[in-house]
């Protein structure tokens, strides 16, 4: 069996049981019907209203949208800004450490599109 050629960065210090710890708890992260959702609409804008959001992502309630974002935050891919103005304002935007998420899935996306048909 031929070994797979690694294509950059050091991933020496994993095994091939710690990569797939570690890429299991990555997908964790993004675990959720609506984050993926989230996080493209938020590459694609930069920072954006919570109205913003929630009218980018069709079929998505406030409450799920509420949920989301927060655990976005928690995971630290998403900050959140609130202005003391009535109505309320807030907007989100990527991390410094999220928008490193970006290219990542630009990759696994030209991954996905390369599947072979049946």
């Amino acid at each position: 069996m031929k070994k797979h050629q690694k294509t950059g960065g050091n991933h020496d210090k994993y095994t091939p049981e710690t990569a797939a710890l570690g890429v299991n708890e990555a997908l964790k992260t993004l675990e959720g019907r609506w984050k993926l959702f989230i996080l493209f609409q938020l590459f694609g804008h930069g920072i954006c209203r919570f109205s913003e959001l929630e009218r980018g992502i069709p079929g998505i309630t406030q409450k799920m949208l509420t949920q989301q974002l927060r655990q976005l935050e928690e995971d630290g891919l998403v900050s959140r800004k609130s202005y003391p103005v009535v109505p309320p304002k807030v907007e989100y935007r990527l991390t410094r450490w999220g928008e490193e998420l970006c290219p990542a899935l630009d990759e696994l996306l030209t991954w996905a599109d390369k599947k072979p048909s049946k």
